[in-house]
């Protein structure tokens, strides 16, 4: 079956998921885990995405996060791409280093925020990597310990996961910190990991329980909510998605970027193209590589289509650059 399109419509709630190509890991040692939640901290930032809910695992991570303007699109190309370079890099690594196609479910706020927020925050605990509660607000590879402890984690909206528990935030953090608690005992939860009708519901039997009395409920596996969510969160994507930048008007802007650098160098743009290994063009090649990955998040793959050699030539590009 055809992959559906993401739904990509700003400003939506969606719980990320990234795995490692082939269950790998995608991170090795400490230094990999600080670049990783610097990136996310800094990308975020830039292109106002709200991170309320994170964990960093050693072959896969958990993400939830309210898109910016520009959607969840070009958050997720800058942050998996430059990581993936500079990961590669550390470790004299060639090739992709996640799944090709990084796993977003819309969630439907009211039914699944603070749920959400407990899960991918007991990931460490149900993973073994830290023992228990106390462990966990030490643990630095965890949104849990910004929700505790707000120094250092001022990027991480800590403030609107908390006021879900309370209005002041000695209460708000005691009611929080009991709910995380609860939530051990529930396990691996994977009602929580996907969307469709199955997990919206809750299960096959309140779905049997329905066709038995004749009652459909709209669904997509891409949203995890109500039927009247998904109608709605479909209707809103299309309608919102209409103002994005088209793939045909991205592919001009990148043109234009590269013509535009050309002319204040003074670089035939021919040169670029058909791939001219002449010093000058070279620098400008790498030089526009650099820019198209950390201010508009294209593809490798994308940007050599438009300056005329490989992907693994960008790829070097970009890490000679990053040096």
């Amino acid at each position: 079956m055809p992959r559906q399109a993401r739904l990509d419509a700003p400003g939506t709630l969606h719980h990320v998921i990234l795995r490692g190509i082939e269950k790998r890991r995608i991170v090795n040692n400490r230094e990999d885990k600080k670049d990783f939640v610097f990136r996310m901290r800094q990308i975020s930032s830039e292109t106002q995405t709200i991170i309320y809910a994170w964990a960093l695992m050693i072959n896969h991570a958990h993400i939830l996060l309210r898109s910016g303007p520009q959607g969840l699109s070009k958050f997720m190309r800058r942050l998996l791409t430059g990581y993936a370079i500079m990961y590669n890099r550390r470790h004299s690594r060639h090739g992709h280093l996640f799944q090709n196609r990084y796993k977003s479910i819309i969630c439907e706020e009211d039914a699944y925020f603070m749920e959400l927020v407990r899960y991918i925050h007991l990931n460490p605990i149900r993973a073994g990597i830290v023992k228990n509660m106390s462990e966990l607000e030490r643990h630095p590879w965890c949104g849990h310990r910004a929700i505790m402890r707000k120094k250092g984690y001022e990027w991480q909206d800590r403030d609107y996961v908390l006021r879900w528990f309370g209005k002041r935030e000695k209460e708000a953090k005691k009611e929080y910190l009991k709910y995380i608690q609860e939530g051990i005992s529930l396990g691996r939860r994977p009602d929580l990991v996907g969307g469709g009708l199955i997990r919206s519901l809750g299960g096959w039997s309140q779905v049997l329980s329905m066709r038995r009395h004749g009652d459909r409920e709209l669904c997509d596996e891409r949203i995890l909510g109500s039927g009247d969510f998904v109608e709605r969160m479909i209707s809103e994507a299309d309608e919102k998605m209409k103002h994005q930048l088209p793939e045909k008007e991205l592919i001009k802007k990148v043109e234009k970027y590269i013509r535009d650098v050309c002319e204040k160098r003074k670089i035939n743009i021919n040169e670029i193209k058909t791939g001219s290994r002449r010093r000058s063009v070279t620098e400008t090649r790498s030089h526009i590589a650099r820019k198209l990955v950390e201010n508009y998040g294209i593809p490798l793959a994308e940007i050599a289509r438009h300056v005329g050699v490989s992907t693994s030539a960008i790829s070097k590009m970009v890490k000679k650059e990053t040096e």
